[in-house]
């Protein structure tokens, strides 16, 4: 069906796959689940849980506050309470493991004298945030729920330095639950090396790897922790710079070498700042499908042009599969508001992409030229979030399997009591709570 017929459609198909894909028996095979984490604040539910949906539509990680955030004092002796609390996704391993980042912002609120909130609780004003947030980390399970609680890295929960950090998995035997995965992170060191940080399932612990040579002479930094997250890919953990390319490593292997793939021709530019950069991750995203590396952008001039690549088996050259004008496409008003974006790469299927224009959300067959599905955005959500969808594969075994774990797993026998409030990134949460301290004098209950 040409695409101006359905984009009139949008509403009532994404009805239709909201509610028929609310069912296990007719689980869809992988799902688009939204960067952030809906913590269930006003009703803690047993597990974590996905509101699934069909692709071009989002689906949604819920998990209750009381599994994922320490008890805290209501009214906390001293001047320090806990403003923000928050979670998104960091990673997922390419069979359907979710690993999460939940961060707890402090902030400075002295007591007010003689005011008491309900409760008998006392009234403070919030004065400033302390930008340093207490990070944990979990491996997920989303349809079975299950969650396990990651070591801190070196031993503190201060480690909101490593956003970008990848899962991967490993299985004896094909299609079946991995026996083991490992989590890892690169970091830039002075001389242009890498440091890997990364825990292994098996020994239940993190561990400092030796600083790795970098197999590229850069005389630019590789800006790896801005929202492209790490990508699981043959054996390797990827993380991408959409200037430049993209370092893979194994975090397995006790002796790792890390490698270096350079993005196709024509698309490698120059180093720009952090704010640009985290613009054009919008446009340009990496990612498995069928079994192979792909590379996907946008160009952001007309014609709009979304251009697919494939890398070889060697992993050493980039081919081009679709190069297809967006402008032909599209009604005019629409790439007038707002241009193409990338929100996916499909997993199962090389012809598909999934994109967002404005507040709609659709995938399109790109040897066809094609649209295959489109929904509208909900208001009640972050628009930016669906330009950083995860894709997470849902294979048949993934909802009766455990997490491999040398440890104890939190599932509904732990359980913590706090109040919450969900946002997507930590930088611009903890922005967002500095500009509202500028503007207000606000009386917190704390929490």
């Amino acid at each position: 069906m040409p695409l101006r017929r359905l984009l009139g459609l949008s509403t009532a198909a994404s009805g239709r796959l909201r509610r028929g894909f609310s069912t296990a028996s007719l689980r869809p095979p992988w799902a688009m689940v939204r960067p952030f984490v809906a913590v269930n604040m006003p009703a803690p539910g047993p597990r974590a849980s996905l509101r699934l949906a069909a692709p071009p539509c989002a689906t949604l990680l819920v998990v209750p506050d009381h599994l994922v955030r320490p008890p805290r004092d209501l009214d906390p002796p001293g001047d320090t309470v806990y403003a923000v609390f928050g979670g998104y996704i960091t990673a997922t391993s390419g069979d359907g493991l979710l690993l999460l980042c939940f961060f707890d912002v402090p902030a400075h609120a002295p007591v007010l004298p003689g005011v008491i909130m309900p409760g008998g609780i006392r009234g403070r004003m919030l004065t400033g945030v302390i930008e340093e947030p207490e990070v944990m980390r979990f491996v997920c399970n989303p349809l079975s729920g299950q969650l396990f609680r990651l070591p801190d890295i070196d031993g503190t929960t201060k480690t909101h330095q490593y956003p970008d950090i990848g899962i991967l998995t490993q299985s004896e035997h094909p299609d079946q639950p991995p026996d083991k995965y490992a989590v890892a992170v690169l970091s830039n060191s002075k001389d242009r090396s890498f440091v890997m940080r990364r825990f292994l399932s098996q020994t239940g612990k993190w561990d400092k790897m030796v600083a790795l040579p970098s197999p590229l002479p850069l005389a630019r930094p590789m800006e790896m922790d801005l929202s492209h997250e790490p990508v699981a890919f043959a054996g390797r953990l990827w993380w991408v710079d959409v200037t430049c390319g993209a370092f893979s490593v194994d975090p397995f292997s006790d002796r790792p070498e890390l490698r270096f793939v350079e993005l196709p021709r024509g698309s490698v530019a120059e180093h720009m700042d952090r704010k640009k950069l985290r613009d054009l991750v919008r446009f340009r995203r990496m990612g498995v499908s069928e079994g192979r590396m792909r590379y996907a952008e946008v160009s952001q001039e007309e014609p709009f042009l979304l251009s697919s690549f494939t890398l070889d088996d060697d992993a050493s050259c980039w081919t081009l599969e679709y190069r297809v004008p967006l402008r032909r496409l599209w009604p005019h008003e629409d790439l007038c508001e707002a241009k193409p974006r990338i929100a996916v790469i499909d997993p199962l299927n090389a012809d598909v992409m999934h994109l967002t224009v404005g507040k709609q959300s659709l995938s399109l067959d790109m040897k066809t030229q094609n649209l295959l599905g489109c929904t509208l955005i909900g208001e009640d959500y972050h628009r930016a979030s669906y330009d950083l969808l995860k894709p997470c594969v849902l294979p048949p075994w993934l909802e009766s399997s455990r997490i491999p774990s040398s440890g104890y797993c939190l599932s509904h026998g732990d359980s913590y009591s706090v109040h919450t409030y969900s946002y997507l990134d930590q930088r611009l949460l903890i922005l967002h709570v500095v500009m509202l301290v500028g503007g207000l004098c606000i009386i917190l209950l704390c929490g």
